[in-house]
C-alpha cells in the first residue's frame, strides 16, 4: 500500500483522481472501451480509473473471493468514486504479446486440469448469476478469451476484465428515453457515464452530440 496515496476518494471523480495521481508522478500506461490506466512511479502498481462500470465490480468481488489464487491479479485497493466512478489499484501486469509466448500458451492449454483454475471458474460463474439478477445492462462473464490474458510477477497468467456490460444495449437506451434509464440506474451513480473512452474513440460526432443532447433531457 505504499504506493497507494491517501486521498478522499468518495469526494473526488474520476477526472480528479487522474489529476491527483498524475500530480504525484503516475504516468498513462493504457485506455481501454471503460477506463484509463496509470502506472505508479516505482512501477509495481496500475489504477484504472474509470468514469463508470458497473461490471468492474464484479471482477473486484472475484478477486476478493479468489484472494492469492495465481490466475487472478493482487488487488490493493478498490473504491467508489463521485458520481459513480471507481478506482482500482492493482499489481502490475505485462501484456503476453500478440501471438502469446509458448510459456503462457502453454499455461493456458493446461488450465482443464489446474485446481485453482476450476476454483476461478466456479466462483466467477457464481458471481456472475448474482449481477446477472441485480444490474440492469448486465452482459456477460467471458473465461475463455485469450485477450484477457496477461502475465504476473509471479510468472503466471492473469486472467482481467472478464465481466461485462451490455454497453451498446445501455448506450441505446440513453438516446431513447434515458429518465427510464436512471430509473433503473440513479443519474448520481452514473454521472460521467459519457465519459467512458469508447464514446471519444468511436463516436462520430453527430453521435457524440445525439447522446449528450439526451443526456440533458433530465437535468440533475
Amino acid at each position: 500500500m505504499g504506493e497507494v496515496p491517501g486521498l478522499p476518494w468518495g469526494s473526488l471523480s474520476h477526472r480528479q483522481v487522474l489529476a491527483e495521481l498524475a500530480g504525484r508522478g503516475w504516468l498513462p500506461c493504457g485506455v481501454g472501451d471503460w477506463a484509463m490506466t496509470v502506472r505508479s512511479p516505482a512501477g509495481g502498481l496500475v489504477a484504472r480509473v474509470c468514469p463508470f462500470d458497473p461490471a468492474y465490480w464484479a471482477y473486484v468481488d472475484l478477486c476478493r473471493q479468489c484472494a492469492g489464487n495465481p490466475w487472478l491479479p493482487r488487488i490493493e485497493l478498490a473504491t467508489a468514486l463521485e458520481g459513480g466512478g471507481s478506482v482500482v489499484f492493482l499489481e502490475w501486469l505485462a501484456a503476453t504479446g500478440e501471438p502469446m509466448s509458448e510459456r503462457v500458451a502453454e499455461r493456458w492449454r493446461a488450465r482443464a486440469d489446474d485446481a485453482d483454475y476450476a476454483e476461478l471458474g466456479r466462483a466467477a460463474w457464481q458471481i456472475d448469476a448474482r449481477y446477472r439478477r441485480s444490474t440492469p445492462w448486465w452482459g456477460r462473464c467471458d473465461l475463455d478469451s485469450t485477450h484477457h490474458l496477461y502475465w504476473s510477477a509471479a510468472d503466471h497468467p492473469v486472467l482481467i476484465d472478464i465481466y461485462c456490460m451490455a454497453g451498446s444495449d445501455l448506450y441505446g437506451a440513453i438516446l431513447d428515453d434515458v429518465a427510464a434509464v436512471h430509473h433503473r440506474i440513479p443519474r448520481e451513480q452514473m454521472r460521467y457515464a459519457l465519459d467512458i473512452p469508447y464514446i471519444a474513440r468511436e463516436s462520430s460526432v453527430s453521435e457524440i452530440r445525439a447522446l449528450r443532447s439526451a443526456w440533458a433531457r433530465v437535468t440533475g
